[in-house]
């Protein structure tokens, strides 16, 4: 079983989804419009496979350069080739131009699969200057014309993602630009499905959520109005007041967020997509594949280069990590079930993996060490080797003693040899990254999944394999090590021939290691021992009892023998 609905065939099931799926009788009428492909036979009541629904559609995705955009658009571009055209919002950014970043995002390892089947994929993208943080999403005139006549369906997976960012910044591109897309959506002439990417974390106050929308901590608008006039220094005050018992202004404006969704829900077909913490793909376009620091990745990276010796976290409690590649399955899916089926009101899907197959911030710790041990990262700061614990007290003494006092050591190294101090710096930050984290490391969440296990059903076997985010199927320990492999190879761009001079690396660390302790050894014996009747006689009764007990324990082996 998987959640409250078995996936046990039928014959009469498997022999449906040969032809396709049987759609429930709509008043509707007919799906689509002229020139857009068919998704859906009057005369049998089948419904198209997914790949067959998107043939001839136009896709609009904001949040695309992003690193679930990125591997969205991947993903329709290779297994639905018959996409007509994907417009992605871009704006410019860091001194690139909207064209430059586009092109930059094009050449990417992660398209190399698309590119050998169709090396002009790139003319099926076409970029649409926004900003949102402009009114109207800074969208042209003859741009805003053009995804009115021509946009099918709408993926909504912008957002500012950092749990630190100010109130009025994230309520502007979470909840505000959400509303100016949804005003967007409606004068669409041909639009289909609106699908909004959530996160699991929206209701983080709650322990047991189910797959619906919550009483929002308050009405946007009267947000959004009271923050208007205030300027930063006073919204920095009262945000703590406001955000109550959520963590940050992340998963307070994304509660906000399916609100402001909801309201929209009568007047558009939308479907709500919770991912817990998005990580490394499992499958595709190949395992492992990263290209950020964010969230699990940094932690991961940190603790390879052996900068990271603690963290505060429950060894028990879930670590509800879900594959990029799996999010972006079930949003294609759920993009191709809100359209055809059209439901009443807007789903809600959990895609989480906490419920069906748990894995605990421990096993995560022993996996992420014994691969890094096995492949280790370039010019590592020491070897690989992380504790958890979720003791306050324990883990300030090993943040004291594993990473601030060698912190200082070699800042000290570097500023005797002319260098720019920094690890003290570089700890600072890890630090405050950290204990960002540490919320949602150290307690569980109980996520229905009903409706991501419904919609499984409803796939036919060809899609289950194209479009598979059955999380059943994820085997955690290979998961885990192609995820810390793929930090080095596509976050860090290291190159797997360089193992050997890597191992040898963390070779000379043990090394230093040892002379280092050893030297502290002896330091510790000259001045403090060595100079103390007292501490010699400690010292010796201690060396007497393990021998005597070495002395025991080899008697009781050769009587035993």
């Amino acid at each position: 079983m998987y959640g409250n609905v078995a996936l046990d065939e039928s014959p009469d099931t498997a022999a449906t989804c040969k032809l396709g799926l049987r759609i429930p009788t709509h008043d509707h009428g007919v799906f689509g419009w002229p020139g857009q492909g068919r998704h859906s036979d009057r005369k049998t009541g089948s419904m198209a496979s997914i790949a067959d629904y998107y043939a001839g559609k136009n896709v609009l995705i904001t949040g695309a350069t992003g690193f679930m955009g990125k591997v969205l658009v991947e993903k329709l571009l290779r297994s639905c080739p018959g996409v007509r055209a994907l417009y992605i919002l871009v704006r410019p950014k860091a001194g690139q131009t909207m064209e430059q970043r586009v092109a930059n995002m094009m050449k990417c390892k992660l398209f190399d699969r698309v590119r050998e089947d169709d090396p002009e994929f790139h003319r099926k993208i076409v970029a649409i200057s926004s900003e949102l943080m402009q009114p109207g999403l800074a969208i042209s005139p003859e741009d805003m014309e053009k995804l009115c006549s021509c946009i099918n369906i709408v993926f909504h997976c912008a957002a500012t993602i950092r749990f630190d960012e100010p109130l009025k910044h994230a309520l502007q591109l979470n909840v505000i630009a959400t509303q100016q897309l949804l005003s967007l959506a409606q004068r669409m002439q041909h639009l289909e499905a609106f699908i909004h990417v959530s996160t699991a974390y929206a209701n983080c106050n709650r322990h047991n959520i189910d797959e619906v929308i919550y009483p929002p901590p308050v009405q946007p608008k009267k947000l959004i109005d009271s923050l208007e006039w205030m300027d930063d220094s006073m919204v920095r005050d009262i945000t703590p007041r406001l955000i109550g018992d959520r963590p940050n202004t992340y998963t307070y404006t994304k509660a906000l967020a399916e609100c402001v969704v909801q309201q929209e829900s009568s007047r558009l077909n939308i479907g709500i997509i919770r991912p817990s913490i998005v990580g490394a793909s499992w499958q595709e376009p190949f395992p492992g594949w990263i290209d950020n620091f964010n969230g699990p990745s940094g932690v991961f990276i940190a603790a390879g280069k052996g900068i990271l010796r603690t963290m505060r976290a429950n060894n028990d409690a879930v670590a509800d990590l879900i594959p990029v590649d799996m999010v972006v399955n079930l949003t294609l899916a759920v993009g191709w079930y809100t359209a055809m089926h059209r439901p009443k009101s807007a789903l809600v899907y959990n895609c989480t993996t906490g419920g069906i197959n748990p894995f605990h911030w421990g096993e995560i710790e022993h996996h992420v060490m014994s691969t890094f041990k096995r492949n280790p990262l370039e010019q590592a700061f020491r070897r690989p080797n992380a504790n958890i614990t979720s003791n306050y007290l324990i883990n300030q003494y090993w943040i004291l003693v594993s990473h601030k006092f060698p912190a200082l050591i070699y800042d000290l190294y570097l500023r005797l040899t002319g260098q720019k101090p920094q690890m003290m710096r570089i700890f600072n930050r890890l630090h405050k990254a950290i204990g960002l984290l540490e919320y949602f490391s150290n307690q569980d969440w109980q996520w229905n999944s009903e409706n991501m296990s419904m919609l499984l059903s409803q796939l036919c076997p060809e899609d289950r394999k194209t479009f598979n985010f059955d999380v059943r199927q994820l085997n955690w320990p290979e998961y885990i090590e192609n995820y810390c492999i793929g930090t080095k190879k596509y976050v860090l761009n290291e190159d797997m021939s360089d193992i050997p001079a890597a191992r040898q690396h963390l070779r000379k660390l043990r090394n230093i290691r040892y002379t280092f302790n050893t030297v502290l050894l002896v330091f510790v014996w000259r001045v403090f021992i060595a100079r103390s009747p007292m501490a010699q006689n400690i010292w010796y009764f201690v060396v007497n009892l393990c021998f005597k007990f070495l002395s025991y324990f080899r008697a009781s082996s050769t009587l035993t023998t």
